[in-house]
């Protein structure tokens, strides 16, 4: 159960997202969920520790966990963006 619950959230993560970079129109709701659950990744390792909180992969849902995988997934669409068109946009 715990893996469906990451596998939504990381959905709606990744598309509100590719929503604020403005990939949306390029990426499917395989890599929404994708970016979502890699920037949940990305942010449980690197900005949960600095903000305080514990990582969404943990199944431990809150505020500051959702917010820490979101900016990791608008982070990881910044990285990937600045990889493909060499700017961020």
């Amino acid at each position: 159960m715990g893996l469906i619950i990451l596998l939504v959230v990381g959905g709606v993560i990744g598309w509100l997202a590719s929503l604020v970079m403005r990939t949306d129109a390029q990426q499917g709701v395989i890599l929404n969920v994708v970016v979502g659950i890699v920037g949940a990744l990305v942010a449980g390792f690197l900005i949960t520790p600095l903000i305080g909180g514990a990582p969404i992969t943990s199944g431990h849902f809150d505020v500051m966990s959702l917010l820490a995988s979101f900016l990791g997934a608008v982070v990881l669409l910044a990285i990937v963006n600045l990889f493909r068109r060499g700017s961020v946009r």
